[in-house]
């Protein structure tokens, strides 16, 4: 049980991500990842966290920690992922043939395969439709347009648009749409945190969906520095005489550029987030609105699934609680996880739902 992450997230970001039916919350020292299961109890679980700067300082210098960033919070994302599916138990099903022969083969578990193929599938996806096909289209242009800068711009507002039409499309799908939902209740709960409110749903739900710090942001702020990079890069291969005309290499170029423009980003995206001048508001104006598409109003049985988070990374665990036979914790009243508000509950409502109802027969009968 993590004890001591109190007084350390009082003065840092909190930052999370919205699961199927759930939230992560990311403390300075702790991760923990709640899901509102189909029975309405909440199963929680908390790991620690180490940053990579507390083992290399390098790590945490500014430009490095943005592209650092990148790559642990991909990685962290598909973990959380695969930890979501397994407490909802969506993985549960038999395996196919396939399945088992591949996880025979590779001398993995069946669960690891899938999320792997499904997240190579993902890698595919993204590269081709948000780097190979707008590379492709700008290899089109400069036929006709000579001036790199234009060409730039306009193959870097076909991927906004590619961008954009890709979440509209997963919009409507419902499982996405409820995920969209507790990105919001992620968003309030944050928000009631740093404006150091009781964590309630009451006083979450007061609060914006949008967030500046939010990756939908972060994915803007990227599309937009790419443009500005990638036309540098253009202009100055042209001046060696070594134009980079071939839209195979047009695209291994923005892969190699991709770091130092997620860096770039990584910067802009936390000072625009810490800052309340007129300038940072017009900035991150757009972003905010690009999260409009990414997150929608929560409920406020979804806002208690990311208070349980919230909550649970910053304190631990609540003893005697529960667990499941997988080792989750079952929080039945958000509150419990509260150091303050778990002095509110009544014994009565900390009763399971089945127990309450073999207790009621009971004093029946005994009536």
């Amino acid at each position: 049980m993590i004890k001591d992450n109190k007084a350390a997230c009082g003065r840092v970001d909190i930052g999370g991500q919205a699961v199927m039916e759930g939230v992560m919350m990311k403390a300075p020292k702790a991760i923990a990842v709640s899901v509102r299961k189909p029975d309405n109890t909440i199963v929680t679980k908390l790991k620690p966290y180490s940053s990579p700067a507390d083992k290399h300082p390098w790590m945490g210098w500014p430009f490095i920690r943005g592209i650092v960033s990148m790559c642990t919070m991909f990685s962290m994302g598909m973990s959380t992922l695969q930890d979501s599916t397994d407490m909802l138990g969506m993985l549960d099903e038999e395996p196919t043939k396939f399945e088992l022969w591949l996880s025979k083969k590779l001398g993995k578990g069946v669960d690891k395969i899938v999320m792997g193929t499904a997240v190579f599938l993902a890698i595919i996806l993204s590269l081709g439709l948000f780097f190979f096909l707008p590379e492709a289209v700008a290899s089109l242009l400069k036929k006709w347009i000579h001036q790199e800068w234009l060409v730039n711009l306009l193959s870097g507002i076909v991927r906004i648009c590619l961008l954009i039409g890709y979440i509209l499309f997963c919009a409507k799908v419902p499982d996405v749409r409820r995920t969209f939902q507790y990105h919001g209740a992620e968003h309030k709960t944050v928000y009631c945190h740093e404006n150091n409110l009781a964590l309630t749903p009451e006083n979450a739900k007061q609060f914006s969906t949008l967030h500046p710090r939010c990756g939908t942001s972060f994915l803007l702020i990227v599309f937009f520095i790419s443009i500005i990079i990638f036309t540098t890069v253009g202009y100055f291969f042209e001046a060696i005489g070594l134009p980079i005309t071939n839209v195979f290499l047009r695209f291994l170029s923005r892969i190699i550029f991709l770091p130092v423009v997620a860096g770039i980003s990584y910067e802009i995206l936390k000072g625009l987030a810490h800052s309340n001048g007129k300038l940072a508001r017009i900035l991150r104006w757009p972003g905010l609105q690009m999260q409009r598409l990414t997150t929608k109003e929560p409920t406020e049985e979804m806002l208690e699934v990311a208070i349980v988070s919230m909550n649970v990374a910053l304190y631990g665990l609540p003893e005697g609680c529960e667990t499941t036979p997988e080792g989750y914790t079952i929080i039945r009243d958000y509150r419990i996880t509260d150091p303050v508000l778990r002095n509110e509950i009544q014994p009565e409502e900390t009763v399971a739902p089945a127990q309450a109802e073999t207790e009621a027969e009971e004093t029946e009968k005994a009536e």
